[in-house]
């Protein structure tokens, strides 16, 4: 499991380049209202040991001394990326600590993009979606088309259910990036509602989509990753039909 600091590395990201990580969430815990089947952090019900989140004066001070750093020692940053054990929005503080971060991404790195990984279920929130829509890259997941395949891979809260979830995204008018997980179960696999999902992206017509497969030890025994060539004969259609689709393994 991930228990990451309020800022670490830069690491390489598949999808970001070199990223530097905010982690809204407890140092040695996990809180999230998704309890993914793939999820590199773990289950949430052993991240419970810390339930303390950072501040706003928290972060400001120790993104500022991490990119004081990377900057003195050269260090290059694609992406500055909310990310780490949960979901980064379930922070009381995000709309002020995104405003914060992009006047220190101004003043240091300049051209990086500042991106957040999130599992778009507060998209319906006001003040969330106003700071989503600040970043210049906002990935918000959708890995299923209905309720039951929801509750199959991402095992969310009670009340969750993406019809509000599509309803929300469709506020952001194609500009957000929409990322899902391909992956394989015991009898069922992601190929099962493909169609379905693409009815979906169609809706949504997001400026990208982030395919991806894991890639790394999940907490639920015996799933199975797709090969690169598989999910794109998955998005065949879309990619005929012009969307930008990233496809990572």
């Amino acid at each position: 499991m991930l228990r990451e600091d309020t800022v670490f590395g830069p690491i390489f990201s598949r999808r970001l380049g070199s990223s530097l990580g905010i982690n809204l969430l407890p140092r040695n815990g996990k809180i999230c209202n998704f309890d993914c089947i793939y999820c590199e952090c773990g289950w949430n019900k052993d991240g419970l040991a810390d339930t303390r989140l950072p501040s706003a004066k928290e972060v400001r001070e120790a993104l500022e001394e991490k990119l004081q750093a990377c900057r003195a020692a050269g260090t290059p940053i694609d992406s500055i990326t909310f990310s780490g054990d949960g979901e980064p929005t379930l922070n009381p503080a995000f709309p002020e600590i995104v405003d914060l971060t992009l006047a220190l991404r101004d003043r240091f790195y300049p051209s990086a993009r500042v991106s957040v990984l999130s599992n778009a279920t507060r998209c319906g929130v006001l003040r969330i979606f106003e700071a989503l829509r600040k970043v210049d890259n906002p990935i918000l997941k959708l890995d299923a088309a209905t309720d039951a395949q929801a509750r199959r891979v991402n095992r969310p809260a009670k009340g969750y259910r993406v019809a509000d979830v599509v309803k929300a995204l469709e506020r952001f008018e194609g500009q957000f990036v929409l990322q899902t997980m391909f992956l394989k179960g015991d009898g069922w696999e992601t190929a099962d509602w493909a169609e379905d999902w693409m009815e979906i992206v169609r809706r949504l017509k997001p400026r990208e989509v982030m395919v991806y497969t894991i890639d790394r030890e999940t907490p639920l025994q015996g799933l199975k990753k797709y090969s690169v060539e598989e999910m794109r004969a998955l998005v065949r259609p879309l990619l005929d039909e012009g969307y930008n689709i990233q496809i990572k393994g």
